[in-house]
């Protein structure tokens, strides 16, 4: 058995296909254990710190920090024994301290995937990998299921059958001992049938699996991507007829179309990670559920005092209280009173569901994700406030682990943080309702028959018209509104 074990980006199990590496958190040459954290990636949804699967010898990074890798990509490679004296592979690159390996050209087509049928793609939980073990992430069994993934523009269910791809061997020089670099398969020759063979066929696995899914013979495509590779976009436009030569766009051409300004006035953001899932995942809920907003402004002065009244309780003085715990609470208690608000359309069926797992957006620097308190309805406010002042820190601090953003039910996103009145929000996929928390605001009001200055505030909520009707829709605010109104009363009358 090789000493040299390959360890591929996993799938944590939430339908990724990608991951960027923010941090390399070892170097060539450290020594690690079982279980220590090796690299820090960003997924679609959170930064995860992912561990090592053996104890050993770090003997080569394949990817550096910035790198956008697909899952089942190798990251990296651990001399599982490196007490064991030198390595028997021929040595021929010199790796030095941290320094990362770059894969070649050739190394991108080196790997082929095309599970057969009933088996579990490579690089998947409880799939293939290198030296015919399972893929597991540690500390998780091994499934005999794929994770599901999102779908994919075009895509066609895979019937092909197709070998797994052969391990490969890495190595590296460690300090200045002589050992063996990376291995690299030679890269496919295509046979263009007419005699002549071509250069190898740059394309990442899932590129390779779309053709040969849409029947798109590779080696016909001139590729648009990095080294001439082909992409998914390649592909799409050769199975629906349409081809198009890549040319690279120059700082020329872009004159030519804005002759007033230059290149070096625009600021061109990849869309990845959390905005990309983020994009994604609105645009399916805008145009899938068919959206309904109503409005109301609300008289919160009492509940503003309530809360004052709450900050001078000697318990309550090192917990954090804020108008969006009231919002919180009020929410919970209207879903008790109108529990099919607290559901999910699935198809032929609408799914309601005994627990809360509140949902509360929050902005961060990588952009907008929406973390949940799982079973919020069974916490009392005190146990609220801490899971929500615990929410909300954890996330701003990039630490919230795609567990924390899975399986929401309902979500409260607090607009008035930043002097907004209230919005239209979109439905988070697979939810019914968001309610959208606007800015607290002294305001003239006719309270008793008097116009006095009143704090206010106005509320949005969004539903999924096909499960919410127009008047269950009114009375979910109403009864909002009206804890906000009155908590006290509320209390009284509804528990």
């Amino acid at each position: 058995m090789s000493r040299i074990e390959t360890f591929n980006l996993p799938d944590l199990g939430e339908g990724l296909t990608e991951g960027e590496i923010l941090a390399w958190l070892v170097k060539v040459g450290d020594t690690i254990e079982l279980n220590q954290p090796i690299v820090e990636v960003e997924t679609a949804k959170a930064a995860v710190e992912i561990p090592a699967k053996w104890a050993g010898q770090v003997q080569a990074i394949f990817h550096p920090e910035g790198t956008t890798v697909e899952v089942g990509t190798p990251i990296i490679a651990i001399d599982t024994d490196p007490g064991a004296g030198p390595l028997d592979a021929p040595s021929t690159t010199a790796t030095s301290g941290g320094d990362l390996p770059t894969p070649s050209a050739a190394s991108l087509a080196a790997v082929e995937v095309a599970p057969a049928e009933g088996m579990v793609e490579p690089g998947l939980i409880g799939g293939p990998a290198p030296g015919g073990r399972t893929a597991v992430l540690v500390g998780y069994g091994p499934r005999t299921t794929a994770a599901k993934r999102r779908p994919r523009k075009g895509a066609v269910p895979a019937q092909a059958l197709a070998a797994p791809a052969p391990a490969v061997d890495h190595g590296v020089v460690v300090g200045d001992k002589p050992a063996s670099s990376p291995i690299v398969p030679a890269p496919q020759v295509h046979d263009r049938g007419d005699g002549a063979t071509g250069g190898p066929v740059l394309a990442k696995p899932p590129v390779r699996k779309l053709a040969k899914d849409l029947g798109v013979d590779l080696g016909t495509l001139t590729g648009s991507g990095p080294l001439g590779s082909i992409t998914r976009e390649d592909v799409q436009r050769a199975a629906s007829g349409t081809t198009v030569t890549a040319e690279p766009i120059t700082a020329t051409a872009v004159a030519t179309s804005a002759a007033s300004f230059g290149v070096d006035r625009e600021q061109r953001i990849p869309v990845k990670g959390v905005r990309k899932l983020t994009a994604e995942n609105m645009s399916r809920s805008a145009f899938t559920a068919p959206h309904v907003t109503e409005f109301l402004t609300v008289d919160v002065t009492r509940a503003m005092k309530a809360l004052d009244r709450l900050r001078g309780r000697r318990e309550w003085r090192d917990v954090r209280v804020s108008p969006l715990l009231l919002v919180a609470k009020a929410v919970l208690l209207a879903v008790k009173r109108h529990p099919m608000v607290n559901s999910t359309w699935a198809g032929d069926e609408i799914v309601v569901k005994e627990y809360v797992n509140l949902g509360i957006a929050a902005a961060t620097e990588r952009g907008l994700i929406v973390p949940n308190v799982k079973d919020a309805g069974r916490l009392s406010l005190r146990e609220l406030a801490d899971a929500l002042t615990d929410l909300v820190q954890t996330a701003k601090s990039g630490r919230t682990s795609p567990a924390d953003m899975s399986g929401g039910t309902l979500t409260i996103t607090n607009v008035g943080v930043f002097g907004v009145d209230t919005g239209t929000p979109i439905l988070p996929p697979g939810e019914s309702a968001i309610l959208a928390f606007g800015a607290v605001r002294e305001m003239p009001w006719v309270h008793k028959g008097k116009v006095k200055v009143r704090q206010v505030t106005t509320l949005g909520l969004s539903f999924d018209h096909r499960i919410i009707d127009g008047e269950l829709g009114s009375k979910f605010l109403r009864d909002i509104g009206d804890f906000l109104a009155d908590p006290e009363a509320a209390l009284l009358a509804w528990t």
